[in-house]
């Protein structure tokens, strides 16, 4: 069973969010460094890219966030994962670059993100893509913002006509309006928190360190997030996985629940 935490007051919250901000502008220039460089390259066994700059950034992050809360636990996309996070009330989630296929191409469609999570839940949240010039931050109950600049979601009511990050969209989708997407799910989840997207949308089985940074990012902007059925994230779980993520402009969510279920139901099975 998890300890319980020590209260981490709101005022304290923003330092801490302070600290991890510092330390996530620190991995970003270090990735940003050798971006577009010769640097080793491979593929994991599911077939996903990575390359050492993954885990140069990750050995990096784990160091500095562990000397920020040494009793935090530890989950992350290059890091072997380990039963001991379970025991612990907090929890770093981080993927120290999201969207390797972007930065491997030479791309600007990657970021770092790191997550703080309390209890199953979110309370700090940094995504930042220096190949864009993009600093996206979200403390619980404080709002998000991007590079500053408060967000808010767009308030889009009808599903007809929203705009979906996408590369082509099916026939069946022909009503939505495909927008530019990059390869990070969490840089596409935040244009939803920017009002550059009204919905995102995968039917996948995903992993928690893919989506909870951005997941914050955009409930505090004010859109909806779920899994592809509707159903709320929660984070650090044993398995560490979710089914697919919705996130969308809070007017459209269930409208785009009821159209996707379907095929959410029929890759589930």
């Amino acid at each position: 069973m998890a300890e319980a935490p020590t209260d981490i007051s709101a005022a304290d919250r923003n330092l801490l969010a302070d600290a991890v901000a510092g330390v996530v502008r620190e991995a970003a220039a270090m990735a940003m460094a050798r971006w577009r460089t010769d640097f080793a390259r491979t593929e994991k066994s599911d077939g996903s890219p990575v390359c050492e700059v993954d885990l140069d950034v990750d050995r990096m992050l784990h160091a500095r966030l562990n000397a920020l809360l040494a009793d935090a636990g530890w989950l992350s996309e290059e890091t072997a994962d380990s039963a001991d996070r379970l025991a612990a009330s907090r929890v770093w989630v981080v993927d120290p670059i999201d969207g390797t296929r972007d930065y491997i191409r030479g791309r600007a469609g990657w970021c770092v993100s790191v997550a703080l999570v309390e209890d199953g839940r979110v309370v700090i949240a940094l995504l930042d893509a220096p190949a864009r010039g993009e600093v996206w931050r979200a403390v619980a109950g404080g709002g998000a913002t991007l590079n500053g600049a408060v967000l808010r979601a767009g308030g889009r009511c009808e599903i007809t006509g929203a705009r979906v990050p996408a590369d082509a969209l099916p026939k069946v989708d022909r009503d939505l309006v495909a927008v530019e997407k990059p390869n990070s799910i969490a840089l596409r989840m935040a244009m939803v928190a920017a009002d550059r997207a009204d919905l995102v949308a995968t039917m996948r089985w995903g992993n928690e360190w893919d989506i909870a940074a951005a997941a914050l990012v955009a409930e505090e902007a004010g859109a909806s997030v779920t899994d592809a059925l509707g159903a709320p994230l929660a984070f650090n779980k044993p398995d560490p996985h979710a089914f697919g993520v919705l996130t969308s402009t809070r007017g459209i969510h269930a409208a785009a629940v009821a159209r996707l279920a379907g095929r959410a139901r029929a890759v589930i099975r």
